[in-house]
């Protein structure tokens, strides 16, 4: 009886931690989608491409002023590390930010593309061009 219990008790405590990881994964999803939503209307282009996969990243090298080929580059592996690098750089400088910005937009994008989408920063122009 009493292992029985513990057995249970065991079986609701993974429950509600798999529970509490899926609810902060789901919001950090909606964070990622609400920046990157808000960074697409700064820069001219409407906010819903965010949510669509691979055209989000088209659009995202638009915004930097990047061809949309590069899209191609990121199912390179390695190779995909360094376009994004460049295009987080050119994103940043896009929006008037620094160079440790878009070290944080490659990193912590999760927190940084809603900085730059809710913040003061103006969309200037695509950087690369």
């Amino acid at each position: 009886m009493l292992t029985s219990l513990m057995a249970t008790l065991a079986q609701t405590e993974s429950e509600v931690g798999g529970l509490v990881f899926f609810l902060f994964y789901i919001a950090i999803v909606v964070l990622i989608i609400a920046g990157f939503w808000k960074v697409f209307s700064k820069a001219g282009h409407p906010g819903w491409l965010a949510i669509i996969p691979i055209v989000n990243l088209y659009f995202l090298c638009k915004i930097a002023g990047r061809p949309g080929w590069w899209v191609l580059l990121m199912f390179i592996p390695l190779v995909n590390i360094v376009v994004y690098v460049i295009i987080s750089l050119d994103v940043a400088k896009s929006f008037g930010q620094s160079a440790l910005f878009a070290i944080g937009l490659f990193f912590l994008g999760f927190i940084f593309y809603p900085i730059l989408g809710f913040g003061s920063a103006q969309y200037q122009g695509p950087a690369a061009v």
